[in-house]
């Protein structure tokens, strides 16, 4: 049996980014700022990087399925 290993990481980014998408456009930024302190201070939360990460997995899934 052959894994379609592209398919699976380019399934597991898409993923991510909505969900970074949904997080960053919704406005749920207290609940990101008091959930994940540590990561917050190292990341934060930005429109232009989150939709600039869903292009580009759109543009590998492209390419993948192209």
């Amino acid at each position: 049996m052959n894994i379609p290993w592209l398919e699976i990481i380019f399934a597991l980014l898409f993923i991510d980014s909505i969900g970074a998408n949904l997080v960053v456009w919704l406005g749920s930024e207290k609940w990101y700022k008091k959930e994940f302190r540590t990561i917050s201070r190292l990341f934060p939360m930005a429109k232009g990087w989150t939709g600039l990460y869903l292009a580009l997995v759109l543009f590998i899934g492209y390419l993948i399925y192209a």
